[in-house]
């Protein structure tokens, strides 16, 4: 047996499990299988305990790569200040439901159609290089409209005991903050509207303590870029880095910590930062836990000593459970049988998916109550980098169906 995470407290308890005020096999009955469904309360539960941590100077941005379904996005899009868009297609999706003043645009190699229609919007452009600068400029002057440009800045440190580390070593993502003072001031220079830094330093850390060390010391490099620049950065996005518990042994951040530590942080902010505004950059935080993905038990079968749950779901669909998306060691997501959750272990399975490859195992002899085809299985943390991480055309399964429930 292998240990799995902890389902989220929003599904804990006894039973049926119950999503967005509906249990698992209505909505299965409904809307078939395999299926996403996001419950929005559990977002708007999160982001009202998260603005009340933070101080008031920092305003928080959704990080829409994690979650891009329209549908999603309408219901996030009042809850936040800002959206944080990777691509041409996500720009497009955002300006559906944002004002264009309200949108950033970061990620290497912006083709210059998609720099044109950020510039023509009149969103917020976080450059990744020297180049891109050149080009977003031009395309401003064709345009007869001044860029709205941020650099956003690689900086020379990291987050600890984060998942992806973005900072403190050569990266194709933003500017070496040496060379940044002189970027910022060619484009205040060329009558740029600069609109600041983007610094973003890791992602999926769950140590407190080092991210409020990584917010601090993001602050003090905003303060020094800006006073070499001799300019006063209109807003300081300070990235993100949240992580939410996927494995066995993760705890939460401890978002009170975190909120009263940047009060602290801002309040005493060197002058070049006194008119600034702040921002935090948040996906998975937001969008992950309130997402389950479910699927119907198939077949039962055993092979050798081994018990086998195969599903109508699979790694086309949910990549980032079966360990295949970025994961050095695989590890269980945490899962459930979803008519009897609360429910004392009767066996020990693995639950695998109907792809003809071994890689397609979404649970590793986890211990689980009794299981049989027609049985629907949960799997959660689906909210972020599920449908649209996953190759839902390998095989030709098709892809799933993802309902938002507004409870």
């Amino acid at each position: 047996m292998k240990p799995m995470g902890p389902i989220p407290p929003y599904f804990a308890g006894q039973g049926e499990l119950t999503i967005g005020g509906k249990s698992a096999a209505k909505w299965v009955a409904e809307a078939g299988s395999p299926l996403f469904v996001y419950d929005m309360g559990i977002v708007r539960e999160r982001l009202a305990r998260l603005r009340a941590a933070l101080p008031d100077a920092c305003e928080i941005h959704f990080a829409i790569k994690a979650n891009p379904l329209p549908e999603f996005l309408a219901a996030v899009a009042p809850l936040v200040g800002g959206l944080d868009v990777a691509s041409g297609g996500e720009l497009a999706r955002a300006l559906k439901v944002k004002d264009a003043a309200h949108i950033s645009f970061a990620g290497p190699g912006k083709r210059d159609a998609e720099l044109e229609a950020a510039i023509a919007a009149g969103a917020t452009l976080n450059l990744e290089s020297e180049d891109e600068a050149e080009r977003a400029l031009a395309i401003g002057q064709q345009l007869g409209a001044a860029p709205k440009l941020a650099v956003r800045v690689n900086p020379d440190f990291e987050l600890r005991g984060s998942g992806m580390k973005m900072g403190g070593r050569a990266s194709p993502f933003g500017v070496d903050a040496a060379r940044v003072p002189g970027l910022v001031r060619r484009l205040i220079d060329r009558g740029a509207d600069w609109r600041g830094f983007h610094i973003f330093a890791g992602s999926q850390s769950l140590d407190t303590a080092a991210i409020i060390e990584t917010q601090a010391a993001t602050v003090a490099l905003a303060a020094r870029l800006a006073e070499e620049a001799g300019a006063e950065p209109p807003l300081v996005n300070l990235g993100g880095g949240f992580g939410i518990p996927y494995f066995s042994g993760d705890t939460p951040v401890d978002i009170d910590a975190v909120g009263a530590a940047l009060g602290e942080t801002l309040a005493v902010r060197p002058a070049v930062l006194a008119k600034a505004g702040f921002a935090i950059e948040l996906g998975r935080w937001i969008a992950g836990e309130c997402g389950v993905y479910l699927m119907r038990v198939i077949d039962r079968k055993t092979s050798g000593e081994e018990t086998f749950l195969i599903c109508d779901g699979g790694l086309h669909h949910q990549l980032a459970a079966s360990g295949n998306f970025g994961t050095v060691v695989r590890r269980n997501y945490p899962v459930a049988v979803a008519g009897k959750m609360g429910l004392e272990p009767a066996e020990t399975v693995s639950i695998v998916g109907p792809l003809c490859t071994p890689l397609d195992r979404l649970a590793d002899r986890v211990a689980l109550p009794h299981a049989e085809p027609g049985d629907v299985i949960a799997v959660f943390l689906a909210g972020a980098y599920g449908a649209s991480a996953s190759p839902a055309a390998f095989l030709g399964h098709g892809p799933a169906v993802e309902i938002v429930a507004c409870s």
